[in-house]
């Protein structure tokens, strides 16, 4: 077939990178590679170089290729439908090559003429352009270092602290014309800054591609493409890259959960409703307008596993956080009586999700033990966290919602009444190791009117910022993993907006600037400090001194580690009261010092500190034999640790 042909017909379907046990699997369900089959592939047949196409669209009697290549005209390059009624149209044509834009023109057996984007499309245009690009990603990974790491060390405890990033609006080129940066870019900047505030990991915003800028990228339609926003695949892979290279984790943030009715969409995909449920008590979401998966259709499962193995497996990333699994798992979210449709037990269980949720777990988790699967989830449901074997759903963490919603909620009070609130900030160890829970002070908090979070904090400006240098210093100290979102780590004093850059002219200011320390070294701390992960998902790294000190407000436990010297007690005094001549019983005689205080100068703090050596006194306290007496700073909390244990015998050679 000669390339000059203007209408060159498409080699015949005999031709295809479908075996047979790939339709089989991909019709049970169980292809979770099918990103190698579907969508658009540049490949070599008969000593031609060409493309190949591949789509399901059951419902289509006539499916076509069209773009510049053809003038976008219907009808010249044909697709063929498979003879195992599969659902799937293919071909393979010379003249069409790398970085071509293209759609599917497709006729429905309802009469419908519709054009689509690929599926599975690696690339697209840049919005508010919708066709997909022919494009092969090629490039060299050198990342090897972090990926044999990362499967050295799966399974066993390690700090976790996640950088939230909108990737658009964290830090944009204002003398550019307010653009935000490239992949490349971002490659220096962030990786760079991530480094310098000794996050463990980034996570970001969804950045598959999506139409509208607006939707923070929740309303995804090419769920296989990085957004070409900011470059090509092989910048994303390059961004990436350079994340591990610097050792800092990737995580994505993945929307199985819906999908917009864009035209070019998945929504009516061959002129019915094929990813979709068709009745819309199932099949359409009321709080985002936006069409559900049809989780109980193999091919839909095929396609969503899939592409949670594809980011792990193409772009070396090391975990999906999975937007809203509660709108997922039941059936009346956001509904009232009348607008769903029970399960076939009469309850409001999502069973097909559920199945879902779990098998994707299971086979990203086969597929790659040292990664980590995420939830948002924000009810009670039981076992999210806990392996499918024992009837969990099978996620590696669950965000901790009740103690950002508790925590939040009881640092608006202003300090004088928060003796009448001391359970809203010991309530969470209620069920603390119920999940393996993150904690997250995520983008969800400071957008749709409710501030900023140094916004949200009672009090004059030094209380202000005392009190958001006590709230995240209780974060890190507190079970669990930690996440916060961009601009947070330096007290952002306006409520985000994507539209713009955060406020980084703030760093200008001492108080701002504390913050950003503050969570620099909490970051380096919590790295250091065994007792704050090694049983962070575990009662037995917890445990409580007092937290029924409401008339101060003042609140101690201990974590523990593996050993003595891997034990911690914090203690939290929430009010702006310097509290001198304070008792704390302790587990052990010696010498403790103070290794942490949120008060310190370097934070923009007042500096009420306990220095030098904090010896016990044989005074039984807090139910334990020993005791130390120490100084709270106001609105600050004072870590502690064990220096040097002294035992009987020591006593008696020192003449005590």
């Amino acid at each position: 077939m000669s390339k000059k042909t203007k209408t060159p017909d498409p080699i015949p379907a005999s031709f295809s990178l479908l075996t047979e046990f790939d339709v089989h699997l991909f019709k049970t369900g169980k292809h979770y590679k099918l990103y190698d089959k579907l969508g658009a592939h540049r490949v070599s047949h008969e000593g031609q170089e060409g493309t190949y196409f591949a789509v399901w669209a059951p419902n289509a009697v006539a499916i076509s290729v069209i773009g510049n290549f053809n003038a976008w005209k219907d009808g010249q390059h044909k697709l063929f439908a498979r003879w195992d009624e599969s659902g799937i149209w293919e071909g393979f044509f010379s003249d069409i090559s790398h970085g071509e834009a293209y759609k599917y023109a497709i006729h429905s057996n309802s009469g419908e003429y519709l054009e689509k984007a690929d599926p599975f499309a690696t690339f697209a245009e840049m919005p508010p352009m919708t066709a997909s690009i022919v494009w092969a990603p090629k490039f060299e990974w050198k990342d090897e270092t972090w990926l044999n790491e990362r499967k050295a060390s799966a399974g066993k405890p390690k700090p976790y602290s996640v950088y939230e990033v909108h990737y658009g609006s964290w830090r944009r080129k204002i003398e550019e014309g307010d653009r935000s940066l490239t992949y490349p870019e971002m490659a220096i900047e962030l990786v760079n800054y991530v480094k310098d505030m000794q996050f463990t990991h980034v996570e970001f915003l969804p950045l598959m591609e999506h139409p509208f800028y607006g939707s923070w990228g929740y309303q995804l339609t090419g769920y296989f493409a990085p957004t070409s926003r900011y470059g090509s695949p092989e910048d994303f892979m390059y961004l990436i890259d350079s994340f591990h290279r610097a050792d800092i984790g990737v995580l994505l943030d993945w929307v199985p959960s819906h999908f917009p009715g864009d035209a070019h969409g998945l929504f009516n995909f061959d002129g019915t409703h094929l990813y979709e449920h068709a009745d819309p008590r199932k099949g359409f979401h009321p709080d985002w307008k936006s069409y559900i998966f049809n989780y109980g259709r193999s091919e839909v499962r095929s396609f969503l596993i899939s592409n949670a193995v594809y980011w792990l497996d193409k772009f070396h990333i090391d975990g999906l956080r999975v937007d809203a699994v509660a709108s997922m798992l039941y059936l009346d979210y956001s509904r009232k009586a009348g607008e769903w449709i029970p399960n076939d037990h009469g309850g409001n269980e999502n069973i097909e999700a559920i199945t879902f949720l779990k098998e994707m777990n299971e086979v990203v988790y086969a597929a790659f033990p040292d990664a980590v699967t995420i939830a948002e989830e924000s009810t009670s449901w039981t076992g999210v966290s806990r392996p499918t074997y024992i009837g969990g759903l099978g996620f590696g963490q669950k965000w901790m919602m009740g103690w950002m919603h508790d925590t939040l909620q009881y640092f608006k009070h202003e300090p004088i009444h928060r003796k009448y609130h001391q359970n809203e900030i010991t309530f969470s160890i209620m069920y603390a190791f119920t999940e393996n829970f993150m904690l997250p002070l995520s983008h969800d908090e400071v957008v749709h009117g409710k501030g900023s979070l140094i916004g949200r904090m009672p009090g004059d400006e030094w209380q202000r910022f005392a009190n958001l240098r006590l709230m995240f210093t209780y974060m890190f100290a507190h079970p669990g993993t930690k996440l916060l979102f961009m601009g947070g780590e330096f007290a952002q004093s306006s409520e985000w907006n994507h539209e713009k850059s955060l406020d980084w002219h703030l760093l200008a200011y001492d108080v701002h600037k504390g913050i950003q320390q503050l969570v620099r070294d909490l970051n380096q701390f919590y790295r250091n400090e065994p007792a704050l992960y090694q049983h962070q998902f575990e009662q037995k790294g917890f445990s409580w001194v007092d937290y029924d000190d409401r008339e101060n407000s003042v609140m101690v436990f201990q974590r523990q580690g593996e050993g003595k010297e891997n034990v911690l007690i914090i203690v939290c005094n929430f009010t702006p009261e310097t509290r001198r001549h304070y008792r704390v019983g302790v587990p052990y005689r010696g010498n403790w010092k103070e290794v942490f205080n949120s008060d310190q100068k370097k934070y923009a703090g007042s500096g009420v500190l306990n220095e030098g050596t904090l010896l016990t006194s044989p005074v039984k306290y807090h139910g334990r034999d020993y005791s130390i007496s120490l100084t709270l700073p106001p609105l600050g909390i004072s870590i502690l640790r064990l220096e040097k244990e002294i035992s009987e015998f020591d006593l008696n050679d020192l003449g005590t």
